[in-house]
């Protein structure tokens, strides 16, 4: 492993003691099987023996953003009971979150802080030995936002020896063609992330090193890309954005050719911006589509330039429905709600209703419409909660972002429903333009003409407002809950 925030390089058998090391340590303080233990680490090897750990050890883990607020994990710590919290020193507010948390251990990485123990205090005197008694720990993933009721996705943990468990996720990592014991594994996405996890925990199983980068850098990537012959990666669409927004001379200065597999996820992928990618990096670019409750398509390269748009075919095992808001199965072609049934069964911790309320029999859906082709290929349209009613008319959000994302002057683009007296809903874009460009009526009414060249006329923004900076999470969602209200009391006040 290659760690570049910290420059610490380990071999499997060093991650391997490590991990078992804290193994050791959280059982000497009565914390073991089925127990939680949340962590808010950056980037690097510390977040690897955390996880590790816990998933040898029967312990869930909660992986926590570390950009996350006092209030959003003192909510995560609360709703979900955990025994213990990892802290890296970084975080400013922790002396806050020890005197106003009951956690019974508190653990801080990376440097001292106030109300924590010291990692190093906390493993001092433990071995490295394989621990006894090990098995699975699953982990447990809350959603992006905390601030309203905690969405927590968790699964019993498996019985059966976690080796032989983790052999499943050398066959995920299979599935995406990560050659065993070939190649090296980049991470440049947040390792907290479940995508990224999942990637980075699949080339590890099967033998591939990983690169860890501590903060996504566009030249940065490029530059690790060719100087350690990474083959496998896994990002998400606004690092492709970021990447294309190099320029000409930097592309052209590094040798990109030792990629194999890049795997994206975790938000909707621009078509414009997915055929660029191809164009530059060749035909390694794969999509998966799904969530943390469960993984539900694979759209191979070969497959979406056949195909542009589509999310996949559904992967071994799983089986992809769309039906109509009554449950109806729809045909072919006809876009409603999509469905899956998986093997593995989820709940949405201490929240039955909610569980209820995603499944219809074993299927269940993560809120996305949109339609099968003939040959079972998923096509999104967008999220339901997203969508515009416009006279009567569904709009599709994701449709028109794609087209503002084209034009040279937009930097991002999110596009939301308003009130309107007549029409219920009116299309509303906010734009963060590209850097030394200033917003103005008359870039707004050439970019509403430019929608109108690509798009019929009822799907184009009626009105549009600047911004300097799109509120998205980490792996590149929108936040439009929070465009949405912030827009709407604008509108009432005015």
């Amino acid at each position: 492993m290659i760690d570049s925030p910290t420059g610490v390089t380990l071999t499997f058998g060093e991650l391997a003691g490590r991990s078992h090391q804290i193994v050791h340590a959280l059982r000497s303080r009565g914390i073991g099987k089925d127990h939680i233990v949340a962590y808010a680490l950056p980037n690097g090897v510390d977040m690897l023996y955390w996880i590790l750990s816990l998933q040898e050890s029967g312990i869930h883990a909660i992986a926590l953003n570390p950009a996350l607020s006092v209030h959003e994990i003192r909510t995560v710590l609360e709703h979900s009971g955990a025994k213990a919290l990892v802290l890296h020193a970084d975080y400013a507010d922790a002396p806050e979150l020890a005197r106003t948390t009951n956690v019974g251990l508190k653990i801080s990485v990376g440097g001292d802080l106030e109300g924590f123990e010291s990692y190093e205090a906390f493993v001092e005197g433990q071995p490295l030995t394989v621990p006894e008694d090990r098995s699975f720990g699953s982990p447990i993933s809350y959603s992006s936002g905390t601030t309203g009721q905690p969405k927590a996705i968790a699964r019993p943990n498996p019985p059966g020896d976690p080796t032989v468990i983790a052999d499943k996720s050398k066959v995920f990592a299979q599935a995406f063609q990560f050659q065993p014991f070939e190649g090296v594994h980049l991470v440049s996405a947040g390792m907290h992330h479940g995508g990224c996890q999942g990637f980075y925990l699949g080339a590890l199983t099967v033998g591939q090193p990983l690169v860890i980068m501590g903060k996504f850098d566009p030249e940065g990537t490029l530059e690790r890309i060719e100087r350690f012959k990474v083959t496998t990666a896994y990002m998400v669409p606004t690092q492709f954005v970021r990447l294309l927004r190099l320029s000409d001379e930097i592309k052209a200065t590094y040798d990109v050719s030792s990629l194999e597999v890049v795997v994206h996820s975790a938000a909707p992928c621009p078509m414009e911006v997915k055929k660029a990618m191809f164009d530059w990096w060749g035909p390694v670019i794969w999509e998966t589509y799904g969530g943390m409750e469960g993984a539900a398509a694979i759209a191979k390269p070969k497959y979406w330039l056949e195909r542009p748009g589509t999310v996949g075919r559904a992967v071994r095992g799983v089986e992809i429905k769309i039906l109509d808001d009554e449950g109806n199965e729809l045909g072919v072609g006809e876009t409603g709600n999509v469905f899956i049934q998986t093997q593995a069964a989820f709940e949405y911790r201490n929240d039955p209703d909610l569980t209820a309320s995603v499944h219809r029999g074993k299927f269940f859906t993560i809120g996305d419409v949109g339609f099968l082709d003939e040959d079972g290929f998923l096509f999104l349209r967008d999220r339901a909660k997203d969508m515009i009613i416009s006279g009567g008319v569904n709009i599709y959000p994701a449709e028109i972002e794609g087209v503002l994302l084209t034009h040279d002057l937009v930097g991002d683009a999110a596009v939301i429903g308003l009130p309107d007296p007549e029409w219920g809903e009116r299309v509303h874009a906010v734009i963060e333009l590209t850097e030394g460009v200033e917003g103005s009526d008359e870039l707004s009414a050439e970019l509403m003409a430019f929608c109108r060249t690509k798009l019929a006329g009822f799907k184009c923004p009626r009105s549009i407002d600047f911004t300097d900076e799109l509120p998205r999470t980490e792996t590149g969602k929108l936040l439009k809950r929070r465009l949405r209200d912030e827009y709407a009391a604008q509108a009432e006040s005015s």
